[in-house]
């Protein structure tokens, strides 16, 4: 998976003003409603919070990736952000979260969401990768740091 085929420039923030989990499920559900016509972002919000009731999307080191399915979305659609001060996350290892990859997949494409899912995975256990990321101020610099890592 290149992240290029799921992330665009416009979805990419670096160094959000983050207080709350809630609060930045918020802002990340209003930016991809803004850049996908066909998504809602109160759709996108309230399925990204189903998904956390399950359990925290918080994968531990500071890092969390909300996904979930989206009956109107029509191609996988992912959201790089970095928050300026880590936030509470639920995370399994308790520590704060400062990096987030929201995934948003279509309701059909299980398979392909699973496989992204761990791809992202791999790609944030890299510490180098996560270290360059949190030390951008530029969400142009994110993008391009993203899809040519």
């Amino acid at each position: 998976m290149q992240l290029d085929e799921i992330l665009t420039p416009g979805l990419c923030q670096a160094k959000l003003t983050g207080v709350s989990k809630k609060r930045v499920l918020t802002n990340v559900s209003e930016l991809v409603a803004q850049q996908n016509e066909l998504l809602k972002a109160d759709e996108i919000f309230n399925a990204l919070v189903a998904r956390e009731q399950l359990g925290s999307t918080g994968l531990g080191d500071g890092i969390a990736i909300p996904h979930c399915r989206v009956s109107c979305c029509q191609k996988i659609v992912g959201a790089l952000i970095t928050i300026d001060n880590p936030i509470d996350f639920d995370s399994v290892d308790g520590k704060p979260v400062d990096i987030l990859f929201v995934l948003l997949v279509p309701e059909q494409k299980t398979d392909e969401h699973l496989k992204v899912l761990a791809g992202l995975a791999e790609l944030f256990n890299d510490e180098d990768f996560c270290y360059t990321l949190r030390h951008t101020q530029d969400s142009k610099d994110l993008y391009n740091i993203a899809v040519t890592y």
